[in-house]
């Protein structure tokens, strides 16, 4: 299934992948804080800093999946995963400017 080429099955993946990321961070940065405390201790915090740093990493796992369908030349995949990650960072860039 994960070879499949297919443009929606990457950009549905690139959409939940962050999520995955996000977990990571939150478990190794805010750890005894739940998900809802967490993001709002990201949120609350002066100059967004953590929420930079989350975001990053949430991303990262953007492009760990972006550069395995890339290598595997399942390019439609990778459009996909690519379109979401852009999706995801024009948001954060939208809230760290603008929020």
């Amino acid at each position: 299934m994960l070879k499949k080429d297919n443009f929606i099955f990457g950009f549905i993946m690139g959409m939940l992948a962050p999520f995955v990321g996000f977990a990571v961070f939150k478990y190794t940065k805010l750890g005894p804080l739940n998900y809802f405390q967490a993001l709002q201790y990201i949120f609350v915090q002066p100059g967004h800093r953590l929420l930079t740093v989350a975001i990053s990493l949430s991303l990262m796992a953007n492009a760990v999946l972006f550069t395995i369908y890339i290598n595997a030349r399942i390019d439609k995949t990778a459009k996909g995963i690519f379109w979401a990650t852009l999706i995801y960072a024009l948001t954060a860039l939208s809230i760290k400017t603008f929020g």
